[in-house]
């Protein structure tokens, strides 16, 4: 059986470009989140397992190899579409995985990318942003469209 593991840089990235993966999943995905965090975001972070089936666990900088297994599924954050310096850095992570065989998809936090589309269900995503993430909602409150759309891609080598 496989799993999900959704590299993370920092907590509310998983929920901005993933949460349909997340809402109402019954895969049981593992975060790991990449950047070390201060006390009340790693808190936020854990707040998630309580409202959604995930086990998230933190770790910094790489994925550790215990995860590394071709039966899993990565999502990891798009390395050419994101703007952020950490994101970009673990999507190269993510594309090295890819070109040596590992089931990569590749999500983006910039709503700007090609792929983005429009989400059934944002009224249970802002919801969700504002339970687990309340540090963060200044960002959504203001820019609905990290409520509105997601985006995610496989490439194809």
């Amino acid at each position: 059986m496989s799993n999900i593991i959704i590299v993370s840089p920092h907590p509310d990235d998983e929920l901005i470009g993933l949460s349909s993966v997340l809402i109402g999943n019954n895969t049981n995905p593992i975060i790991i989140y990449t950047e070390d965090i201060e006390q009340n975001r790693r808190e936020e972070s854990m707040e998630l397992k309580s409202h959604v089936n995930i086990k998230a666990q933190l770790f910094q900088k790489n994925v550790p190899s215990s995860f590394l297994s071709k039966d899993n599924i990565f999502y990891f954050p798009d390395p050419i579409f994101e703007t952020h310096p950490v994101h970009r850095l673990q999507g190269i992570q993510g594309e090295q995985l890819a070109r040596n065989g590992y089931f990569v998809i590749f999500y983006t936090t910039n709503m700007l990318a090609p792929y983005i589309h429009e989400i059934k269900e944002p009224k249970i995503k802002e919801d969700l942003l504002n339970k687990v993430y309340p540090s963060q909602s200044s960002l959504w409150q203001y820019e609905k469209k990290y409520v509105l759309f997601e985006g995610f891609c496989r490439w194809i080598f």
